[in-house]
């Protein structure tokens, strides 16, 4: 063979090689961040219904982006995020709701 043959062959080979990789990163960061909302939303779903049970609902007040208001054992006053965790609210961050 050709040494101009053999060259071709390797580079076609390398730019095969580095579009399949580089499809592949794709698909994977793609599926880490699907399981990453999946998981979020199931932790927010889970201590909300925690909260629902074990806590208060402040009744006729909402968070500071209209979030449910939830009143804890000591008295304090929280909302769940999207990530599913507790943020502990101001009273100046407490709003009326809106009707």
């Amino acid at each position: 063979m050709k040494p101009k043959t053999i060259r071709a062959g390797i580079v076609a080979m390398a730019i095969s090689t580095a579009a399949l990789l580089g499809s592949h990163a794709t698909l994977a960061q793609g599926i880490d961040s699907t399981a990453k909302k999946v998981g979020n939303k199931t932790a927010s779903i889970a201590v909300k219904g925690a909260s629902k049970i074990t806590d208060k609902t402040y009744k006729g007040k909402v968070g500071p982006g209209g979030q449910t208001v939830y009143i804890d054992k000591k008295d304090k006053k929280y909302y769940v995020d999207n990530k599913g965790k507790k943020v502990y609210l101001k009273p100046s961050e407490i709003r009326d709701k809106k009707d």
